[in-house]
């Protein structure tokens, strides 16, 4: 009587189980299915090329065991290996599996094995035997996350221009590898704080899943590690390591561009890991779609999931990250000088944070307190295009001046009618003498929003047409403040 092939493949996975470790056998065994079982030979479904070839690489013994156990010495393996062009039809492979020799174990070191097989014919190979997960540490890969503690969510601040990355690593760092944004795939300029992110999201899983492998390693040293490998003949442990990891996180995935080997062995560990629910994160410095040399369907894989920007943090943005920092750093910056950093300064957080670095040496070494002229000083040799002659700050106190009134006037909720007047000509200039936007203009005026704003530009425009006196006082300030059109 002919068994039912999912009752044989049932009782194969016992005797599998009894020969192999846990996490081995969730890895490279639970995931097959069983699709039939004609004339004595087993068909089993499986997830890749890669898989298939794991499995006759390293359990071919194993299965060979469990098959003459359940069908008989003369029963035979077929392999279903899943396409993954979908408008393929699934392609088929039969193996011989090796009958068994007499000195036989299934959790034997090493052996002889010939592979026959319908793709390569004959070969006669001498295999070093050992399970993926019995990895032994090439020098240059320890199995620690190489992660920097001091990167974590509550030191990353949050602003327009980093919104969505920072919500999307949240939830991957609250369920890695269950989330539709598997792999998450963020990029940005020089210095925006990908890093920071990635490393804040590696740092939040640990502390929540510690049983969990997180791995943080640049592209760079990804490819130094895979071609010392292939020196040393230790490209199947290379594999092996990262095959263990259970959240990858690949730092400018750019730098892979033109290198093709360590392109493909990268696509096979990230299929696996992708495959067996396994998160992976990556940064680069363009979207997907702009990355060149890199394969085709490395950059479709890298589209599966999600993709977010990180932008050039806004003014608001700006002086929350100046703040944070003073704060960790247990130092007192005016709010008038971080204004002033935060206006000149608008790049990237790296620069941001070396400008502040410089200006603690300099008051630090010279015994000088941090204050406007010494940081208008360091800003002069550091930063180009710095507008110290007119700001708002300037603007502000000026008009402040001409219409008898004073700077916290300007910046409070009074509704006096001179204060008024004299608040909507500051801001008049303000949106017409500076580079600030509506909303950084606002923030300079007790935080009004960009509708006060245009409100009061609004306003100014009709007094100028109408009201002569107004007009005068705005040539006059003009003049002071040294502005020629």
């Amino acid at each position: 009587m002919q068994k039912d092939h999912q009752i044989v493949w049932n009782n194969c996975l016992q005797i599998i189980r009894d020969n192999v470790g846990e996490q081995s056998f969730k890895t490279w065994f639970a995931p097959i299915k069983p699709l039939r079982l004609v004339n004595k030979t087993l068909t089993l479904q499986v997830p890749s090329q890669f898989f298939f070839e794991w499995l006759e690489e390293h359990y071919v013994y194993l299965l060979r065991k469990a098959i003459d156990s359940e069908i008989g010495l003369d029963g035979q393996l077929e392999y279903s290996v899943i396409v993954e062009n979908n408008n393929q039809k699934n392609k088929q492979q039969t193996v011989n599996t090796p009958a068994p020799q007499n000195n036989y174990q299934a959790n034997s070191k090493s052996y002889n094995k010939q592979r026959t097989d319908n793709r390569r014919g004959p070969q006669q190979n001498n295999i070093n035997y050992e399970g993926p997960f019995s990895f032994q540490n090439i020098e240059s890969l320890k199995q620690a996350s190489q992660l920097n503690a001091k990167y974590d969510f509550d030191s990353y601040i949050e602003g327009d221009c980093n919104r969505l990355a920072r919500s999307a690593g949240y939830a991957v760092a609250m369920k890695p590898g269950n989330t539709a944004f598997n792999p998450l795939m963020l990029y940005g300029g020089v210095g925006l704080g990908k890093t920071h992110l990635v490393q804040a999201i590696g740092n939040e899983i640990k502390r929540s899943f510690d049983d969990k492998f997180v791995l943080y390693v640049s592209s760079e040293k990804f490819t130094s590690q895979f071609i010392e490998a292939l020196k040393n003949n230790n490209v199947q442990k290379f594999t092996n390591f990262y095959l263990q990891v259970e959240v990858l996180i690949i730092d400018d995935i750019q730098f892979l561009s033109g290198k093709e080997k360590t392109q493909e062995i990268f696509f096979h560990i990230f299929n696996h890991l992708h495959q067996s629910g396994k998160q992976i994160i990556m940064t680069s410095d363009c979207p997907p779609r702009d990355l060149h040399g890199l394969t085709e369907r490395l950059i479709s894989r890298f589209k599966w999931g999600l993709t977010a920007d990180l932008q050039t943090p806004d003014f608001e943005t700006r002086i929350a990250i100046i703040q944070r920092k003073m704060q960790s750093d247990g130092i007192y910056i005016p709010d008038d000088v971080i204004e002033y950093i935060a206006y000149n300064v608008d790049t990237n957080v790296r620069e941001l944070e070396g400008i502040l670095v410089s200006l603690i040496a300099h008051a630090s070494l010279n015994e000088r307190n941090i204050d406007l002229e010494l940081t208008k000083q360091i800003l002069k040799n550091i930063v180009q295009n710095t507008e110290p002659e007119l700001n708002v700050d300037q603007i502000q106190k000026t008009t402040a001046k001409q219409f008898n009134t004073t700077l916290e006037d300007l910046k409070s909720k009074t509704r006096k009618k001179d204060v008024v007047v004299a608040r909507q000509v500051a801001m008049f200039l303000a949106k017409e003498y500076t580079k600030n936007s509506l909303k950084v203009i606002g923030y300079h005026f007790g935080g009004r929003d960009h509708a006060t704003v245009i409100h009061a530009v609004k306003c100014v425009q009709e007094m100028i047409e109408t009201n002569p006196q107004i007009a005068e006082e705005i040539r006059s300030i003009k003049t002071k403040l040294k502005i020629k059109k």
